[in-house]
């Protein structure tokens, strides 16, 4: 098992916005994001540390790998690699 990156919020959405989500809207303190192809929405809270479940929750609705997010995540933040 791969491990995950420790991130935020806002690098989670940065992240998903790079495989073709889109920002819909922001319900509180969760940024609600759709994909039209396959239709996906995903609900992603707007914390300075997400919780490594619900990392792995959204990994997993968004239909990647946690070593394919964990890649993608090193393409955007080479700069930033805690796990």
């Amino acid at each position: 098992m791969s491990k995950l990156p420790v991130i935020s919020g806002m690098e989670c959405v940065k992240a998903l916005e790079k495989i073709g989500f889109l920002v819909d809207r922001q319900w509180g303190s969760h940024i609600v994001l759709v994909r039209e192809e396959p239709r996906t929405t995903v609900s992603v809270p707007d914390h300075k540390e997400l919780d490594r479940g619900t990392l792995r929750a959204i990994i997993r609705q968004v239909g990647l790998s946690v070593e394919e997010f964990s890649l993608l995540f090193m393409r955007l933040f080479r700069d930033k690699l805690v796990f």
